[in-house]
């Protein structure tokens, strides 16, 4: 979700109740667009991190401490100037908007109590760390902003500091819910994009909530509702503002598997089927979201090369899978061939020189059936041709049956490489996949010193404690799911792979005792989510006694084959189940 209005507001609640009082003993610019206050306060210090970076602007409490660089910035300066054993005295946010104005007072040069304020403006590529006198008039900012970047307004010190207009909106603590509901239907939009564009501080999810607590399809024209959607979207629209005047705040993370979704201040109703992790503040939430958050887009911009490799492979192999299809569906006239040159030599003998066919009795169906033959040719001669035709598409058949059983090998190897892909958490989960690409001749090995050098696997498999207290062990990659499943595993422990689909093998542990149904039951659920159907409700499994998978020899990384297994259907929801330490 985008750092909308309720998510400040909800922030702005958690800041009063921490920092209003308290004296700023500590400014660190420890990015060019990013500022950590550390106040104390009651006894008790906090970390206030302040972002204004255009990707991802944020405000919120940390327990994590920054070193300062070796020479302070010129606006970092200003602050400990201005600021330094300043005392908080107000955390405010003008209407709806995603700002929040911190008020500080401090000692002036005389000796004189004054006031001044930082203002946190978190508008995407807009956001800006402004510094103002008490009248309101800038003294400096993180970001200059001139009217050769912007003519709506300039960031510049000595110039008057307000929040701009660029866009009509209503401020929904102000304004009425019928005059809200009455601007949402007079714009020529779908309903969710009216919302967010009519009120101030509604992200585009949060609008995506109100139309689904409403009842109504966000997607439909805004002005199409009829009475009696305009008053269930007024009634929801009350609920929500009431809620959010009287800060009955509830910070929330809804995650999909081990996946953040969506975070929220407010419940999100939508996301009834994902699991909901509640927080106790708002900066808990933020620090813990952005950060699952930017792990999983740095590994996968890490991983990109590796799956634009996989991807053109996949593609090449497809197209010459298709190709090799066609050949195949060829050679399907072969057999007719063949009875063509048989029927000939056993009736060949009455055809007239000359003729373009003949009528023969097919004993095979016992059917009439008309030959074509050439005219430039003996009876023999077409016969033979005939036969020369199906010995070329027997042969071809029998070839081309033998490349595509490869080249589907080839497709299901791509894929299970594409499944680790998707499933590496961190950069050492990478090396395994990115050597088997090497060894399988898609990556070529980079020399050291004039020697290739094989890439050093200290990945290992994710270890999941079932809900009776099993051990169950989950492979990452293809190298990962062969040793698990052939050296760390016993006879007697039992395999699980989703069907049909790449997927990890994962191990339950009997460690020689009767295992209870739950424990197949958290193992299965680990195959299904762990495996190219992810996200299903009902994902089948087959399951085994280690003893009974085998690997045939020459086959590549991760492929078995087993001829007895028992079978489950199951949903791929882990959130019941814990990583063991």
């Amino acid at each position: 979700m985008a750092f909308d209005g309720i998510t400040t507001a909800c922030l702005r609640k958690e800041l009063s109740s921490l920092l209003v009082g308290g004296r700023i003993t500590k400014i660190v610019q420890s990015e060019a667009d990013e500022l950590l206050l550390t106040i104390k306060n009651n006894a008790a210090q906090y970390r206030l991190l302040l972002s204004a970076s255009a990707s991802l602007p944020l405000v919120y409490l940390t327990e994590q401490n920054k070193a300062a660089p070796m020479t302070a910035p010129g606006f970092c300066m200003l602050l400990r100037k201005h600021l330094g054993g300043g005392r908080i005295v107000s955390v405010t946010q003008p209407s709806l908007e995603r700002i929040l104005r911190f008020e500080i007072e401090h000692l002036d040069e005389m000796g004189d109590l004054c006031r001044k304020y930082l203002i946190a403006e978190l508008m995407g590529k807009h956001s800006n760390l402004i510094f103002c006198r008490e009248d309101g008039t800038i003294l400096d900012s993180i970001k200059h902003v001139s009217l050769a970047v912007s003519s709506v307004r300039e960031v510049l010190p000595g110039r008057p500091y307000f929040i701009p207009h660029t866009q009509d909106k209503l401020d929904p603590l102000t304004a009425s819910p019928a005059e809200m509901v009455r601007a949402v239907c007079a714009k020529p939009a779908a309903l969710g994009k009216a919302i967010y564009t009519s009120l101030t501080g509604f992200s585009p999810a949060m609008a995506e909530e109100l139309c689904h607590r409403s009842f109504l399809e966000s997607g439909r024209p805004a002005s199409a509702l009829d009475d009696k959607e305009q008053a269930m979207l007024e009634h929801q629209l009350l609920r929500l503002m009431e809620a959010v005047k009287e800060e009955q705040f509830s910070p929330c993370i809804y995650y999909k598997g081990k996946e953040p979704v969506e975070f929220s201040a407010v419940p999100l109703t939508m996301y009834e089927d994902l699991t909901a992790q509640p927080f106790p503040d708002i900066s808990r939430l933020l620090e813990t979201y952005y950060a699952e958050k930017n792990t999983l887009t740095r590994i996968h911009q890490k991983s990109a090369d590796l799956r634009r490799v996989v991807q053109t492979a996949l593609e090449r192999t497809r197209k010459k899978y298709d190709l090799q299809q066609k050949q195949l569906k060829d050679t399907e006239k072969r057999d007719k061939y063949k009875i063509w040159g048989e029927l000939i030599h056993t009736y060949g003998y009455g055809v007239p020189e000359g003729a373009r066919s003949m009528q023969a009795l097919n004993y095979y169906t016992n059917e009439e059936t008309t030959v074509p033959l050439d005219p430039t040719l003996t009876p023999q001669e077409n016969a033979k041709r005939y036969f020369d035709k199906y010995g070329k598409l027997k042969r071809t058949f029998e070839a081309v049956t033998g490349l595509l059983e490869e080249t589907r090998s080839e497709i299901e190897h791509l894929e299970s490489i594409q499944t680790s892909l998707d499933m590496a958490l961190t950069e050492e989960d990478l090396a395994p996949v990115r050597e088997e690409l090497v060894e399988y001749g898609y990556i070529r090995r980079k020399n050291v010193k004039g020697k290739g050098k094989k890439t050093k696997i200290t990945s290992k498999p994710l270890h999941y404690i079932s809900s009776d207290g099993f051990d169950i062990y989950v492979g990452k990659n293809n190298f990962q799911n062969d040793e698990l499943t052939f050296q760390s595993a016993s006879g007697n422990d039992w395999w699980f792979h989703a069907k049909g689909v790449p997927g990890s093998h994962v191990i339950l542990k009997s460690e020689g005792r009767e295992l209870p149904d739950r424990a197949f039951e958290d193992a299965g659920r680990l195959a299904a989510y762990y495996s190219k159907n992810r996200g299903g409700d009902k994902v089948e499994v087959d399951y085994v006694e280690k003893k009974h998978v085998k690997k045939p020899g020459g086959s590549k990384p991760g492929f078995v084959v087993y001829y007895t297994n028992y079978s489950l259907v199951i949903d791929s929801d882990i959130s019941g189940l814990k990583l063991a330490d």
